[in-house]
């Protein structure tokens, strides 16, 4: 399993789009083979500050999705709304080691 966290900090005024062309996303990334888990998370204390949580089966999975339609669209749509380029953070999975999401 490997999970990746990617922080996205979004423009003043983006914020709701931003949140619907991510959900958007996320609903057509659950359905992709590899992802076990696509979830989308905003900071509490600031709002303008997103955290997307993905979890894949394989290693290979991350090229896959990006090579997906949705994640195209998603890219597209939400560069100019970002305050910065996004970052990611890849982890390994290690409790549950048999998480069979």
């Amino acid at each position: 399993m490997l999970i990746v966290h990617v922080a996205v900090h979004v423009k003043p005024g983006c914020v709701e789009a931003f949140k619907a062309a991510s959900l958007e996303n996320a609903r057509n990334s659950v359905l992709e083979p590899g992802i076990a888990r696509f979830d989308v998370v905003q900071e509490a204390d600031d709002p303008a500050r997103f955290v997307l949580v993905e979890a894949y089966r394989t290693p290979q999975a991350p090229a896959a999705h990006k090579e997906t339609a949705h994640y195209a669209r998603w890219r597209d749509t939400v560069a100019p709304m970002m305050a910065g380029p996004r970052t990611s953070v890849k982890y390994a999975n290690v409790f549950p080691a048999d998480a069979g999401w």
